[in-house]
């Protein structure tokens, strides 16, 4: 019965944890966005503008949640719930600090990116359904980037499970006590640029492009489902970025510091580096944008993996595979 008490509580605590974040990253951003680029940022609504998420919040919340007469409503309205779950559930494997997860999987990779695979649902069903030419546009270019750098995402990690020996997200944090695994795999620097282009944030925000698609798969969407797209972005760029401590940042491990203080603040540096590139960086084609993909990112990502291996190997006896044993003579 206690456990059950302490899942339900933990399950709580994320929960709210999560969209209180949300929240504060949209003052966030925008206040970074101002100071980078030399404007205003919000400062009318409370302090320093504090209260301004939830001033969009009453806004979204109490406009007209209308749907097209000429969108297909079941699949409309199901789509933006698609891409708030998938994301809150992939947050069930994520440790925050010892014993503080939802979910404790041997598994926790694979249920990662089965989750993120999961989210192209929202992007495709939103474009198809809207039966509007932008929305569909933004719909198949968003499903053709996702399911591009999904690839090179996970070949990204590989090379982190090869080094920790599992794919237990617990058992890689631990892995990294010594040293964190940025240093010995470069996978940071391919599982970085994936992970904009999933959550499609600039300078890869091709599916929603305001200059040619209006605002791509959400065009014809608004007040509380449209508030679900907005949110969504958000607690995906928050996984991303979580992922990147866990995977490469040593999750919650450091000196002095509470092990939960740890990961919030080097999940914070990663959103900031998001929210810098946004700040800082123009848009490319979207051939370009698949082109550097398939160009580039594959065949580092696959040399990545082929140089941790090579590590592995010089660094111990025998092989190790995934499982953490060694391998045996046939």
């Amino acid at each position: 019965m206690q456990g059950i008490i302490a899942s339900v509580l933990t399950i709580a605590f994320v929960l709210i944890a999560l969209l209180t974040s949300s929240a504060a990253l949209i003052w966030a951003e925008r206040s970074l966005l101002a100071l980078w680029q030399d404007r205003y940022g919000p400062n009318r609504v409370g302090p320093l503008g504090l209260f301004q998420p939830v001033a969009d919040m009453i806004k979204i919340f109490t406009k007209d949640d209308w749907v097209p007469p000429f969108a297909d409503r079941p699949v409309f309205v199901l789509a933006p719930a698609i891409i708030v779950i998938t994301v809150l559930t992939a947050f069930a494997v994520m440790p925050f600090a010892p014993g503080v997860l939802v979910a404790d999987m041997d598994i926790g990779v694979l249920f990662f990116l089965a989750m993120s695979s999961l989210s192209i649902y929202s992007v495709v069903l939103a474009g198809w359904s809207s039966n509007s030419k932008y929305a569909l546009l933004g719909g198949l270019r968003g499903a053709a980037q996702m399911l591009s750098y999904e690839i090179f995402m996970g070949l990204s990690i590989m090379g982190v499970v090869l080094l920790a020996g599992s794919f237990n997200l617990n058992d890689i944090v631990e892995a990294q006590r010594n040293m964190w695994f940025f240093i010995p795999s470069s996978g940071l620097f391919i599982f970085f640029p994936a992970g904009l282009a999933e959550t499609h944030r600039l300078p890869f925000d091709l599916p929603e492009a305001e200059n040619e698609l209006v605002a791509g798969y959400h065009t014809e969407y608004s007040g509380l489902k449209f508030g679900m797209f907005y949110i969504g972005e958000y607690l995906g760029v928050t996984l991303i970025a979580s992922m990147i401590t866990t995977l490469f940042l040593g999750g919650w491990l450091g000196p002095v510091l509470p092990p939960a203080v740890w990961f919030i603040l080097k999940t914070g540096a990663v959103i900031v580096v998001f929210i810098l590139l946004r700040a800082s960086l123009p848009r490319p084609r979207f051939d370009q944008l698949m082109g550097f993909g398939w160009k580039a990112m594959l065949p580092l990502a696959l040399i990545n993996l082929l140089v941790t291996g090579g590590i592995i190997l010089a660094l111990t006896d025998a092989p190790v595979f995934p499982g953490g044993g060694n391998a045996e003579p046939l």
